[in-house]
């Protein structure tokens, strides 16, 4: 791992952007961060001009199910490898690999293999821990989750699966099931995101959840209750808690097709980029061209079909899946959704870091962090990849 001065950057931090600027990385670690031309180079030090494109943190993609034509679900380790190896190749540095509501065997090997990929993954992003999404989660709100394995929180099985590893970092859950707000508590005292998703709750039942722990909301406006009628009366839902209560984060899922412009500006008009995480919620298709692919597992998933960039259920009634990946959601933001490029930015790197509690090491370009680099231009096309200092591709 060599010492590596970056020099003729834009450079992208929270806060402000720095014109023809640089920074400094020496074992693994962000050593300086300056304006102008760098000083005397050291013989020993690489020096990357990175020609006026944008420096930037690596993209953190706190929610995805796949790529590469791989799903986190099929089975082995090389699988997760390699569908994390697709995401890396369009600047994600930082994964949280998700997974479907299945049978208990089914995730009892994924935890087994994502141990063991954390351990082999030299040549892919960081992967953070895993995202469980399901099984407690609402059958109204099942979006394209099997209603076979979907039931309420039972303290013993969770239990049981908590203790069988320390890999998981977030759980997606429907707070109104029984069981569920006791299970909230439960993740919190673990230092375990629990987050409220494929939920049909009104605004009682997540503000209560939010006092049990529940601090985010998974994919905004997805599989997931708004304003309804129950016996004539107007009820809020998760979309309007999520706006209404201030501290709830909320991740969405900025691939131009689930959510409309209007709808991608209005979050961020309300929420503000602090509290928004972009995901891509990708399927195995995304970084392919395929035309047809399976959501979840080769063994138990589904036949989709992809057209218009977003994966789709076969009879074209929904959406299966984002075929994205973590650039395309900059691009949305900015291009689109008309958000300025720093916030949209902050959107995937700051934001998902302190969501996740990483924000110390990871998600800005200051001293001390951990060297997750990335260079792209106006297109926010990825020509440059380091990782913890170590560069994984340069086409610069």
């Amino acid at each position: 791992m060599k010492k590596t001065i970056f020099k003729n950057a834009k450079i992208i931090t929270p806060f402000r952007l720095i014109e023809f600027g640089g920074l400094a990385v020496e074992n693994g670690k962000i050593t300086e961060v300056f304006q102008g031309e760098p000083a005397e180079v050291p013989g020993d030090w690489q020096v990357i001009d990175v020609k006026g494109n944008y420096l930037s943190p690596g993209f953190i993609d706190i929610h995805s199910h796949g790529g590469g034509n791989h799903d986190f679900m099929d089975g082995s380790v090389q699988a997760i490898l390699e569908a994390c190896k697709t995401h890396m190749k369009y600047g994600t540095t930082t994964m949280v690999p998700t997974t479907v509501t299945s049978t208990v065997e089914e995730l009892y090997k994924t935890l087994d293999n994502i141990k063991t990929a954390k351990k082999n993954n030299a040549d892919t992003p960081n992967i953070l821990g895993l995202h469980l999404e399901g099984p407690y989660i609402s059958m109204e709100q099942r979006g394209a989750q099997d209603p076979k394995f979907i039931k309420n929180p039972d303290r013993k099985e969770y239990l049981e699966i908590l203790s069988k590893t320390d890999d998981i970092v977030r759980w997606t859950i429907a707070p109104e099931l029984e069981g569920a707000l006791e299970l909230g508590v439960e993740l919190k005292n673990r230092g375990i995101v629990a987050s409220i998703g494929h939920s049909n709750a009104v605004y009682e039942q997540v503000l209560e959840a939010f006092e049990h722990g529940f601090t985010h909301v998974t994919h905004l406006y997805s599989g997931m209750s708004m304003v309804r009628r129950i016996k004539a009366y107007r009820y809020a839902g998760v979309v309007e808690s999520a706006f209404l209560i201030n501290d709830m984060t909320v991740e969405i899922i900025a691939d131009g097709k689930h959510l409309p412009a209007s709808l991608l500006k209005l979050i961020y008009n309300i929420k503000g980029a602090d509290k928004i995480c972009l995901v891509t919620d990708s399927m195995r298709a995304a970084g392919t061209s395929d035309t047809e692919s399976i959501l979840g597992s080769l063994s138990n998933g589904q036949r989709v079909i992809i057209e218009d960039d977003v994966a789709k259920t076969i009879d074209r009634a929904s959406f299966a899946g984002s075929v994205a990946t973590a650039d395309r959601l900059v691009r949305t933001m900015t291009k689109i959704a008309q958000i300025p490029l720093l916030e949209s930015v902050k959107m995937i790197t700051y934001s998902p870091a302190k969501v996740m509690g990483i924000e110390k090491t990871k998600g800005t370009l200051a001293v001390g962090k951990d060297a997750d680099v990335i260079v792209f231009n106006d297109n926010i096309e990825v020509s440059f990849v380091m990782i913890n200092g170590k560069i994984m591709i340069n086409e610069i």
